[in-house]
């Protein structure tokens, strides 16, 4: 049986890193879920290499709206689509960086939209199939720092920080609710992505912070995919996990 692993945002940065990681293993089916399968860089997907009796389907699912995650995995049935094995709830926005002085509503939703209400929405869309799997499913969360409550970064992050807060709360509560699935947070770190960078410069980190403190995308990608080959709901239920296999505190 070919073990099925569905990506959201899979068409970029950390989503397409680990997209790209995962066709080179024989017998997978990957699911990417983007919000535009007829983008150039969507597209684009089917021409990366794919091991043996692996296949691509692209799937359109836009975090910012509810509805999407539900339309996207009724679709897959009639792709041959009858259960999922691991997803990662890779998709999401940072694209403003306020204090808590100057943060306006509308950017507290935006963000809150795809980062939050997005990953629960995709949850209660994929459960069916990931109670399907004949191994120990994984419901994995792009987790960060920026949302942590006990080792906050020293930076303005009023939108994106607590998009992501509130989604680790979801993460622990779901490993709690299904005594079946595995659900946790996966830290990338602070990898050179388009927002990675974007992000850099806007908070106004200088380069040479940034050599420090930021890592590449390979590296990020590579631990990521070794902590998703090994991790248990045992080892890591519920729990925040750096790319490097590291446990950290929320």
């Amino acid at each position: 049986m070919s073990t099925v692993v569905l990506i959201s945002g899979a068409n970029r940065g950390l989503g397409k890193g680990l997209l790209e990681r995962y066709l080179r293993l024989a017998n997978h089916t990957i699911i990417a879920a983007n919000r535009n399968p007829d983008h150039p860089t969507s597209k684009d997907l089917f021409n990366l290499p794919k091991a043996e009796g692996t296949e691509l389907i692209v799937v359109k699912l836009d975090a910012r709206v509810w509805q999407d995650a539900f339309d996207a995995i009724k679709s897959l049935g009639s792709q041959g689509i009858d259960h999922i094995d691991i997803v990662v709830a890779n998709a999401g926005v940072a694209y403003v960086w306020p204090t808590v002085a100057e943060v306006k509503l509308e950017d507290i939703i935006g963000h809150f939209e795809p980062n939050t209400y997005g990953v629960v929405a995709l949850y209660q869309a994929v459960r069916p199939l990931l109670q399907k799997s004949k191994r120990e499913p994984i419901y994995s969360i792009m987790g960060t720092t920026a949302g942590s409550l006990n080792s906050q970064p020293k930076l303005q992050n009023s939108c994106y920080g607590p998009s992501k807060a509130a989604v680790a709360w979801y993460s622990i509560r779901i490993n709690e609710e299904d005594s079946w699935l595995h659900s946790f947070s996966l830290v990338p770190g602070f990898v050179h992505t388009d927002m990675g960078d974007i992000g850099a410069a806007a908070l106004g980190i200088d380069k040479a912070t940034q050599d420090q403190i930021m890592i590449g995308l390979d590296e990020s990608c590579d631990g990521m995919m070794e902590v998703l080959t090994e991790t248990t709901k045992e080892k890591h239920g519920g729990k925040l996990v750096m790319y490097n296999g590291e446990t950290i505190d929320w």
